[in-house]
């Protein structure tokens, strides 16, 4: 069996533009404060009448394309996903139909802004067993659950979408040398949506609290990443066989600039390039990874043979990391 590598990426984001004043109105902050805290200028926000499948179709199209393979090559869809259009049934089952692809299996994935590498290694593991191609789609639409009034979430988030075709590849383009993901399941109350599922359902008493809206304990999650992000890449890259140095990439679940800057020095990689893209789109949750890796790929940036570090990190709290080389 043939390595299994990344053969095409793909990426959508929003016609409407929205400034860091208009995000932060309704919470008492403007664009100075947004970037001085966050380093993110402007975001995209899905129109009404988008959801995170139409995103996620939008983006997979463009991936298929750049693979240059059709619906019909493709025996799995993954959506990863803490947004999906509804409860039941599964947003990929949704992007399926869109595309057409009636002989894929399609499932959804959610380790919230992880959720685009735990689905990677799921689909890696996959095809290396079964061979064939899937679409791995990183896609979330976080406008619909923001509070407008929590300064701490809604200037962050962006909508967006950004997708993966993985296949056989014989040590070429893409390949995926290394994957570990990680869950820390006592720090879940960091990252949360309270309402809506099982334990409290949306009733109207949930809806009056607001807690139908997205929190998140920022300096609880900031102290999870500064702390634990380097000694866990650190790891990675002795499991995986490679030096720092070695590493020509590093494409980080985009979640604030500021913080990114910190642990980039923190990591130390002399000969790595961060991509970013926060400052247009802002933090776009599980599309963030292949949005960017798509955006450094179109720009030119990546050529054959280059190491490429992805790391994610989201609510449970979870962090998951892939080896790439192009």
């Amino acid at each position: 069996m043939s390595d299994v590598g990344i053969l095409g990426t793909g990426a959508y984001v929003p016609d409407r533009v929205v400034s860091n004043d208009e995000a932060g109105a309704q919470a008492g902050v403007d664009d100075a404060w947004i970037t001085g805290k966050t380093a993110i200028e402007a975001r995209r926000w899905a129109a009404p009448e988008q959801a995170t499948s139409d995103l996620a179709t939008h983006a997979a199209r463009a991936a298929l394309e750049s693979a240059r393979i059709t619906a019909a090559d493709l025996s799995v869809i993954v959506v990863a996903t803490s947004t999906p259009d509804r409860p039941q049934p599964p947003t990929a089952a949704y992007v399926q139909h869109n595309l057409g692809a009636r002989d894929a299996a399609a499932f959804d994935i959610n380790a919230v802004c992880s959720s685009e590498v735990f689905a990677l290694s799921a689909v890696e593991g996959l095809l290396a067993r079964r061979g064939g191609h899937a679409l791995v789609i990183g896609a979330d639409l976080y406008s619909r659950i923001l509070n407008p009034h929590d300064r701490r979430t809604v200037v962050l988030f962006g909508d967006g979408a950004g997708a993966m075709v993985l296949g056989p590849t014989t040590g070429g383009r893409g390949t995926i040398r290394h994957l570990v993901l990680h869950t820390f399941g006592e720090l879940a109350g960091l990252i949360q949506v309270p309402a809506g599922g099982s334990r409290e359902p949306a009733g109207p008493q949930a809806l009056a609290a607001g807690r139908q809206y997205f929190t998140m304990d920022g300096r609880g999650v900031r102290r999870f990443v500064e702390d634990r992000l380097p000694q866990l890449t650190k790891q990675f890259l002795h499991e995986a066989g490679v030096v720092p140095d070695d590493i020509a990439h590093f494409i980080p679940h985009q979640a604030n600039g500021v913080m990114l800057d910190t642990v980039f020095t923190d990591l130390a990689l002399p000969g790595a390039v961060m991509h970013l893209t926060l400052k247009e789109f802002g933090n776009t949750g599980a599309a963030s990874i292949p949005l960017t890796l798509d955006h450094a790929a179109r720009s030119g940036a990546l050529h054959r043979g280059d190491l490429i570090l992805l790391a994610g990190f989201g609510g449970g709290m979870s962090a998951g990391f892939a080896l790439v080389q192009w």
